[in-house]
């Protein structure tokens, strides 16, 4: 359970607070599809990592359910790898907070296609990952995305989900940027909390009219099951990004 002190936390800020120089990661997330829940910080605390509490917007947290494309992920100035760095992912995400302030978001679990890389991400950060069966198609102003879960479990929990893309946003609303301009990961490896931080462009979004969501993922990550249709449907094409060196969350950068 988290056991982090009251946090006072940072302004929430479109644009990235601090660039990476020397990256540990880069990548592109690509046709990303944002919906929201509205959710009880009292509820989602239980499942954050020591040195994490829920981040809050006028007293409510939220529980994400984003599906996109990961791209040619690569290590440090590597070239991005474009088989095993490329393939669909579905993720199921709270909204965190630790005591310096830092904002950011906690997985609870993370589809994606590619066994090799869910096997890296496994062992090597801690990450809930999950090797799936999925698809991400368009057709027209349509994104349709779809996970079966193989590995490790449970097996069977599932999504479809359908969008359509509408019209760029010009100025995203203070609920919009809470959601979406998230500069860091929470995380728990080895016993120890670490944060992860990013940076990439200011998203680019649009508006989107969910057609379809056929999921059980949010359960299977050990949350209540949506209670009516999300507050907030998003689409963006995507940014690049770069991740940082973890740091735990007194500032201290990992060995």
């Amino acid at each position: 359970m988290s056991s982090a002190p009251a946090p006072s936390p940072e302004p929430i800020t479109a644009d990235a607070p601090a660039s990476i120089a020397s990256p540990l990661l880069t990548q592109s997330w690509l046709d990303l599809a944002f919906l929201h829940w509205a959710a009880d910080p009292a509820q989602v605390a239980p499942l954050l990592p020591e040195g994490a509490a829920p981040d809050t917007l006028h007293g409510v947290t939220y529980v994400g359910l984003v599906a996109f494309r990961m791209h040619r992920v690569g290590w440090f100035r590597l070239p991005g790898v474009p088989y095993l760095g490329t393939f669909p992912e579905t993720n199921v995400r709270l909204y965190s907070v630790d005591a310096r302030g830092r904002r950011g978001v906690v997985f609870r679990s993370l589809d994606a296609s590619r066994l090799v890389p869910v096997l890296m991400a496994r062992a090597g950060f801690g990450l809930p990952y999950q090797w799936s069966r999925m698809d991400v198609r368009a057709e027209g102003d349509l994104r349709i995305y779809t996970s079966a879960r193989r590995w490790p479990g449970p097996r069977g929990a599932h999504s479809r989900i359908t969008v359509r893309v509408g019209e760029r946003i010009g100025e995203p609303t203070e609920l919009e940027h809470f959601l979406t301009a998230r500069w860091g990961m929470h995380n728990a490896f080895l016993g120890r909390p670490v944060y992860l931080p990013n940076t990439h462009p200011r998203w680019p979004l649009h508006r989107a009219e969910l057609l379809e969501c056929d999921e059980s993922l949010i359960t299977a990550a050990g949350l209540a099951p949506p209670a009516g249709p999300p507050v907030s449907v998003l689409y963006s094409p995507g940014v690049p990004v770069r991740f940082g060196r973890p740091s735990r969350p007194a500032g201290i950068p990992t060995p």
